[in-house]
């Protein structure tokens, strides 16, 4: 998981090309590549969000063109909001989204500094390690999600009367089932990428909340994820039968980061396969 000692991600990571951006959506949604481009004329800016612990950077991505999209919330894995997550961000915009990409560490750092430690290394495993510490941290998760959900709906471009969209990388994932947890009646789609600790002993556990939501659920498990806790898939599978929710629970072959271009276990065909199941899994539910 993404507090391990070895971790595959390298916070300095490239952004994509603007020409591969364009290839990719066109893998991922059966789009020629001149028809992505096209899509990805996207308008990105960088805002603020109040939160009831401050103010945190975020960037707000959706279509140049008029009219109004249902909103995504992007939560980053353990190396923060960087340029490989803005690309998600204009992604997600290209294919008809409001879409909110975070820096989930605001309280302890701004997005520049994170991008300059690495987890890989004692300092910097130990430096991000404390500013996770920081996030979780009481009712830090509920009250930053409900933040940035009001964010998304204040936007003149969101469709209000659709619901939001939640998705998560690494760290990312149990936040954004506790974003579905903290507004239940917004969150129609909740996405968790090999996220660790969706299943815990703790009454806090991340998969308690999935009774409370109305979301569809898309489970993307890392293989050695699943290889060092495999009873996990097991209790998420069990949780949404009986909770009715809608939701794939999926091993793919792919170790821990594997979504993440510029990890070093970046797996780019099984990569695109979960895009093409979240992009899916929206279409349907928002």
């Amino acid at each position: 998981m993404c507090d391990d000692e070895i971790n595959p991600w390298n916070p300095k990571d490239p952004a994509v090309s603007r020409r591969s951006f364009g290839i990719g959506v066109a893998a991922a949604v059966g789009l020629t590549a001149a028809e992505a481009r096209a899509q990805g004329q996207v308008v990105e800016k960088d805002v603020v969000v109040k939160t009831a612990d401050g103010e945190s950077e975020a960037v707000l991505f959706h279509p140049s063109g008029r009219g109004t999209w249902p909103g995504v919330l992007v939560w980053p894995d353990i190396g923060g909001l960087r340029p490989v997550f803005r690309e998600m961000g204009r992604r997600l915009a290209a294919q008809g989204h409001v879409v909110l990409v975070v820096n989930p560490f605001y309280r302890s750092a701004k997005a520049a500094e994170t991008q300059a430690l690495n987890f890989g290394q004692p300092e910097g495993r130990q430096k991000l390690g404390s500013f996770r510490a920081a996030l979780v941290a009481g009712e830090g998760p509920f009250n930053d999600a409900k933040a940035y959900i009001a964010f998304i709906d204040a936007q003149p471009q969101t469709n209000k009367r659709k619901r939001v969209g939640v998705q998560g990388y690494c760290m990312g994932g149990p936040l954004s089932f506790q974003t579905a947890g903290a507004v239940p009646g917004r969150i129609g789609a909740v996405a968790s990428f090999h996220g660790g600790g969706l299943t815990t002993k703790e009454p806090s556990s991340p998969h308690l909340l999935v009774a409370k939501t109305k979301a569809s659920y898309l489970v993307a498990v890392a293989k050695n994820d699943d290889a060092r806790d495999p009873e996990s898939k097991e209790i998420l599978k069990q949780t949404f039968a009986e909770t009715k929710r809608p939701a794939t629970v999926e091993v793919y072959q792919g170790d821990h980061g594997w979504c993440v271009r510029g990890s070093q276990v970046y797996n780019e065909a099984e990569a695109e396969r979960a895009w093409a199941a979240l992009s899916a899994m929206y279409k349907k539910a928002l």
